[in-house]
């Protein structure tokens, strides 16, 4: 068991992952503190031009029992911010991405094309015949 437990560590798509969680841990800070930091405070200070302070602590109460819809409404909202933080982050990512990308197969572009298999075997015969 310690054998297949070694061998199951072992593996890259295991170390893959663990450097994956590691990342996404560091993602999940930078995302919090721009949501948390920038753009809830924007959220809170459009939200209060409509003379509401704090969307959760909005409530009502129905034969003694306390519905707290602003934690529902918060929610929603901070979910709707961190997927557009989140979609924006990798927008840009997968934009640097692609600008690398193209600068590359242009690279590849520019360099002349390797002779194939057949023309060097004809320029070392032709080299080898004139020996």
């Amino acid at each position: 068991m310690i054998k297949e437990f070694k061998e199951f560590i072992s593996r890259g798509n295991v170390m893959d992952m663990a450097v994956g969680v590691v990342v996404g841990g560091a993602f999940t800070a930078i995302v919090t503190s721009i949501v948390e930091g920038l753009i809830t405070p924007l959220v809170g200070l459009v939200i209060s031009a409509f003379g509401v302070e704090n969307v959760g602590k909005l409530e009502f109460t129905f034969n003694g029992v306390d519905f707290k819809y602003g934690m529902v409404i918060s929610g929603i909202i901070a979910f709707f911010i961190t997927a557009f933080v989140v979609f924006m982050l990798v927008k840009g990512v997968n934009k640097v991405q692609s600008s690398a990308i193209k600068q590359e197969e242009e690279v590849a572009a520019e360099e002349p094309a390797a002779p194939t298999q057949e023309e060097l075997l004809t320029e070392i015969r032709d080299l080898l015949s004139k020996k």
